[in-house]
């Protein structure tokens, strides 16, 4: 007996019972920041932050790719030059694709300026980029496990004609199929995603999908795993126990695997009401807010919570992006890492 529950003790040790499949970081900013002079150190040595990253336990990374064909402004080539990086650091590569010559959000999903702007040329327009996109990140040896087709769609993508709400969802509907059908051309091994903003708000995302699926458009056999983003910032119905059962019932709808792609907590907040105020404005508070995520995302049933994607940990200078607060980052103004980096263990 004594021997047995030894062995169970180094199980679940080294195989912990809520660890998570992907636990990652989207840190699609580095490049750029170290072309403006930004260096990393971990416990007193200089490092790549892909390399911190990873011997910390980061498995995935996160890459946005806009239409743009500027370096700067994350260009197919950036995003390519950029898993290559990860990939060698040992990470696999979620590819986030936004669909938009800048930012795609909830506000934002403009067409861009290159492609054309009626339906059946955006149909062929995105079928072909995201066909050749994977081919590319195949080619070169480092081939997508998870890509993103559009970025927090809640009202749809590549607006006007796509836009949910001036539309209807037929026509998003019809893209979404027609560039999934060009990851499925390009690639039987890249996993489709779908991803919408807000993830504890369960009736937007009943609405969304209560829409989106259109008999000889878009199919529920379409999509490999569900993703959301999940903030404390933008109000206080963002609680765990909402993502509980928002990603509860996501489940037991539609039987798809589920992660959290876009979250972070702040080290320094004030004036700010956060959706969970028992957990603390800090590095420690950085770690709580990810080990709880984790624990809703390891409860939901038959394994289908995947993983959690921090949102760009290492952005100095930008540490308040996208968010209420003054910093988010997993890093201090120096690059210096903080105690959180630690959030990436097996135990996410």
């Amino acid at each position: 007996m004594r021997v047995a529950s030894i062995l169970l003790s180094l199980v679940t040790i080294f195989f912990p019972a809520n660890a998570l499949t992907y636990r990652g970081a989207d840190f699609s900013s580095l490049v750029n920041l170290e072309n403006s002079g930004r260096v990393y150190h971990d416990g007193g040595s200089t490092a790549k932050f892909e390399t911190i990253l990873h011997n910390h336990g980061a498995n995935l990374a996160r890459i946005r790719i806009w239409t743009s064909t500027s370096n700067s402004q994350y260009s197919l080539s950036y995003g390519l030059a950029l898993a290559k990086r990860a990939v060698a650091a040992g990470m696999q590569l979620l590819v986030d694709l936004h669909y938009s010559d800048t930012w795609a959000d909830p506000g934002h999903q403009a067409i861009p300026s290159s492609w054309p702007k009626d339906l059946n040329g955006l149909n062929t327009q995105i079928y072909t980029y995201t066909n050749d996109l994977v081919k590319q990140f195949a080619a070169q040896g480092t081939p997508i496990q998870i890509i993103q087709i559009g970025n927090e769609i809640n009202d749809g993508m590549l607006w006007p004609v796509g836009r949910i709400s001036v539309s209807g969802f037929s026509p998003l509907s019809q893209m979404l199929h027609s560039a999934i059908n060009g990851v499925r051309d390009a690639s039987s091994s890249v996993k489709t995603m779908i991803h919408l903003a807000n993830g504890w708000d369960l009736g937007g995302i009943n609405f969304f999908y209560g829409g989106i699926f259109i008999p000889g458009e878009l199919a529920l056999s379409d999509i490999d795993i569900m993703g959301f983003s999940f903030y404390p910032f933008y109000g206080t119905g963002a609680t765990l126990s909402a993502l509980r059962s928002s990603l509860g019932s996501v489940v037991s709808q539609f039987n798809k695997g589920v992660m959290v792609v876009e979250t972070d907590w702040p080290a320094s907040c004030s004036g700010v009401t956060l959706s969970e105020r028992s957990i603390a404005i800090s590095a420690a508070g950085q770690q709580t807010w990810v080990a709880d995520i984790r624990d809703v995302l390891a409860g939901l049933s038959g394994g289908h919570g995947l993983g959690i994607v921090y949102w760009e940990p290492g952005w100095i200078g930008n540490a308040g992006l996208g968010s209420s607060c003054a910093d988010n980052l997993l890093v201090d103004g120096s690059g210096n890492t903080r105690t959180s980096i630690a959030m990436f263990s097996s135990s996410m």
